[in-house]
């Protein structure tokens, strides 16, 4: 069954070809009239100077016969009654004086010229003496079937394309969410179908997202959760400085990890920062490593972008050197050309080879660690998101004399690499 699209596109394609045959067809039947209008009217003159009324009926008739047998015609000259003046050829019909001026019988073609002196001249031969040429109806009529024969295909082209385009968006829409469509082509419906695509794409990777986040979250919950609920037990049948400082702590970690969560979820959602200003890295770095106890050195550098999420960034890499390495840690901030560098680094066990390729996967858990040291959680995690938001990178290296180092690329400000 055809599309309601297919339909439209080719119906209206025929109307236009109908249309114009139509047009074509009535412009030249009005020029074909005129062109015979024309025609008659020298013909009734060259026959008037071949046969003037004064010429008598002797030599009328030895003309008439060398024209019949010059044009294999039967002809007859007429009065203004009708009656016969003078024939060459076999007879034609009595009433032929006084019919239309074109009779078509078989293949004979009969041809009634008035003259203006009110004469009439009539001949009868296998070809009509006047200009023959093919009909342009019937070109016309050809023309437009075979434009429409040809634009047949094209248009099933056409609308099955973007029928397998809505079949692709239906079934997405449905929950399909690995549905993708054809995009061949480099026309504008390859270019939606590639635009659904990188959209679905993109939909696809933030539910994928979000399911893990949710899944690794909820795990990574539990125990925070089983340690507050039983240090509130203890603390509640015996009250107890240090019990209350565990509480205290479990409730800050679920309180860091609720608000990595967010920040995780929102930066998945957005493709820009809300906020551009001109934040110097170095300054920033000191900060937190005066609030870690880290170490910072280096030369002033600026960057544009979120100083908040710059500032968990700095907090995030220095607070996971110091939970999975081991002290000194130390940042150093150096700019390169157009380029802002941080390094943070510890002196601990290190990443091991296969590891570090998964180092910044949300929740990540290395092998051999168990339950209750815990995996990375979303810190690293964020780290990427937020360089990759700020138009940065952020890697992992292992120095020569051991522990692990983590550079973040930033591009500079303006204002600094001048």
């Amino acid at each position: 069954m055809r599309s309601r699209l297919f339909l439209k596109i080719y119906l209206t394609l025929l109307a236009s070809l109908a249309a114009v045959a139509v047009a074509s067809a009535a412009f030249v039947w009005l020029g074909r009239g005129e062109e015979d209008s024309g025609w008659q009217g020298r013909r009734a003159r060259f026959i008037t100077a071949l046969i003037p009324p004064e010429m008598d009926r002797h030599s009328v008739e030895a003309t008439l016969e060398r024209f019949s047998r010059a044009f294999d015609a039967d002809i007859a000259v007429y009065d203004r009654q009708g009656s016969l003046i003078a024939s060459a050829g076999r007879p034609l019909p009595r009433d032929i004086g006084e019919g239309p001026s074109r009779h078509d019988r078989g293949k004979f073609h009969t041809m009634v010229t008035e003259l203006p002196d009110g004469r009439a001249v009539a001949a009868r031969m296998e070809r009509p003496f006047r200009p023959v040429g093919r009909n342009p109806l019937a070109y016309l009529a050809l023309i437009a079937g075979v434009i429409g024969l040809a634009a047949y295909p094209v248009v099933r082209h056409l609308t099955r394309r973007l029928e397998r385009l809505r079949a692709g968006v239906d079934a997405w829409g449905r929950g399909d969410f690995v549905t993708r469509v054809p995009a061949q082509g480099r026309d504008e419906v390859a270019a939606v179908a590639r635009s659904f695509n990188k959209a679905a794409d993109h939909v696809e990777r933030l539910i994928k997202s979000h399911r893990a986040l949710l899944a690794n979250a909820s795990h990574e919950l539990r125990s925070p959760l089983a340690r507050l609920r039983m240090a509130i037990d203890l603390y509640e049948q015996a009250p107890d400085g240090n019990r209350k400082e565990e509480i205290v702590r479990n409730l800050a970690e679920l309180d860091t990890l609720v608000e990595e969560i967010l920040v995780a979820s929102r930066l998945d959602h957005v493709e820009a920062l809300d906020v551009q200003e001109a934040v110097d890295v170095l300054a920033l770095v000191s900060e937190e490593g005066a609030r870690n106890g880290v170490d910072v050195s280096g030369a002033p550098a600026t960057v544009a972008g979120d100083v908040r999420l710059l500032r968990r960034l700095v907090r995030n890499l220095m607070q996971n050197a110091m939970r999975h390495g081991s002290p000194p840690v130390t940042a150093t901030v150096s700019l390169a050309g157009n380029k802002v560098e941080l390094r943070v680094r510890d002196h601990g066990p290190g990443i091991a080879d296969g590891e570090s390729a998964r180092l910044f996967e949300p929740f990540y858990r290395p092998s051999g660690r168990s339950e209750a040291a815990g995996g990375w959680g979303l810190g690293l995690a964020l780290v990427r998101q937020i360089a990759e938001r700020h138009g940065g990178t952020v890697r992992h290296e292992t120095p020569p004399d051991g522990g692990a180092c983590f550079i973040v690329t930033l591009p500079a400000h303006r204002s600094a690499q001048r």
